[in-house]
């Protein structure tokens, strides 16, 4: 349930589920996500993202190049995990050359 885009009768049913199964749940703020071009089934539509980097912990933490990013595959949605109808896209990073280090 994505709180603020739930009806009232939409947020009275999960209620109801909620009481009676409390431990099934967990609860996370709706996060303002940014859109990306997607290729859907008529074409290239405007999707919510979420990408999550890769770190490395050891010696020292280190960021590397690329990372998961997750999409809503449905129009307007926010869910972007794959166990609720989200899905992946591939993520590049491009890096300058001329400007490396």
């Amino acid at each position: 349930l994505v709180g603020p885009a739930a009806s009232k009768a939409e947020i009275e049913d999960f209620r109801a589920r909620l009481l009676a199964r409390p431990q099934a749940y967990i609860a996370q703020p709706t996060l303002c996500l940014s859109t990306c071009p997607t290729f859907v089934e008529n074409g290239i539509a405007p999707r919510h993202i979420d990408l999550r980097p890769f770190v490395l912990s050891g010696r020292e933490v280190r960021l590397v190049p690329g990372g998961l990013t997750r999409v809503a595959l449905r129009e307007g949605s926010l869910v972007v995990n794959s166990s609720q109808g989200g899905g992946t896209k591939d993520t590049w990073i491009v890096e300058d050359l001329k400007n490396a280090e």
